[in-house]
């Protein structure tokens, strides 16, 4: 189920003399089973950006298109499309209300008008992907720690059946146990299930170690797009639009200027251990 952008255009207070544009011009095609991250300093159109991906904002001008299908079409219906493209937003926990877990994560799959049996089956299996036990169902949201409510939040999303998952920042706030856990089950949920999977990050280290493909916004526009190698030999250029690369490319730099013989675009711990092994000339291990 691909995703394009055509020329989209947005601007906050259009036809007022506070008018901020901010989106210019995007052009963007997201393929099914994608996994991209999207990164760019704060304000830099990031969140404006994932949605217009299931049409919580209309661009101002140019056009989004689901399946082959445009979403601004008179007919279309972008209820449906809700469901299909899931949006996790910052904190999510924030959108917890019910009495207790299980009840929350049944909330969205029973407001598509599913049955008690489907949207009860629908919950247990989004659960269960994202690793929240049985012994949790009559919990209160509430009483969770901060990574499981994230998990709960997630796991409402999950129930609707998406094809596409957007997060935006899923890891804001959480302590480096609770990140790596997050971005686990988000790693495993999207080789289990083979959905579309848009992780918004601030963490250069998360969308190294886990996406496929980078989407650098600056003010607005696409300044980058590419895999994570690609991306992140612009390190001076990233700098100046308030970016970094992961910690490992500048190691990396720094030991080539040292001499040792090393790759610059390796963007992962694991790929740098084996190539300083290979420059010392000691065997890497596998891992």
């Amino acid at each position: 189920m691909a995703m394009d952008l055509e020329h989209v255009n947005y601007v906050y207070g259009a036809d007022t003399e506070l008018s901020v544009a901010a989106l210019k011009d995007i052009c963007l095609h997201i393929d099914d089973g994608e996994f991209i991250g999207l990164i760019g300093h704060t304000g830099s159109g990031k969140s404006t950006l994932v949605q217009h991906l299931n049409g919580l904002i209309r661009a101002t001008s140019g056009t989004v298109s689901y399946n082959g299908s445009n979403i601004y079409d008179k007919d279309y219906d972008r209820k449906q499309l809700r469901s299909r493209v899931g949006l996790v937003f910052q904190y999510p926990e924030h959108q917890l209300f019910e009495i207790d877990v299980f009840s929350d994560v049944c909330f969205g799959p029973k407001n598509l008008g599913l049955g008690k049996e489907e949207t009860e089956a629908r919950a247990r299996e989004a659960l269960e992907l994202v690793g929240i036990g049985e012994e949790y169902y009559t919990q209160s949201p509430f009483d969770l720690s901060g990574g499981q409510k994230r998990r709960v939040a997630i796991a409402g999303v999950l129930a609707m059946k998406p094809d596409m998952l957007v997060l935006d920042e899923p890891t804001a706030g959480l302590d480096p146990k609770g990140r790596d856990e997050i971005l686990g089950e988000i790693c495993r949920l999207r080789e289990k299930t083979g959905m579309t999977v848009v992780l918004v990050s601030h963490s250069m280290e998360d969308v190294a170690n886990y996406v496929g493909r980078i989407v650098v916004m600056n003010k607005g526009s696409i300044l980058f797009d590419g895999t994570p190698r690609e991306v992140f030999r612009h390190v001076r250029k990233l700098e100046e639009v308030g970016l970094a690369a992961p910690q490992v490319t500048y190691i990396m730099n720094m030991l080539k200027d040292a001499g040792l013989k090393v790759d610059t675009d390796v963007t992962t711990l694991k790929e740098a251990c084996a190539c300083i092994l290979e420059a010392v000339g000691r065997p890497g291990r596998e891992s």
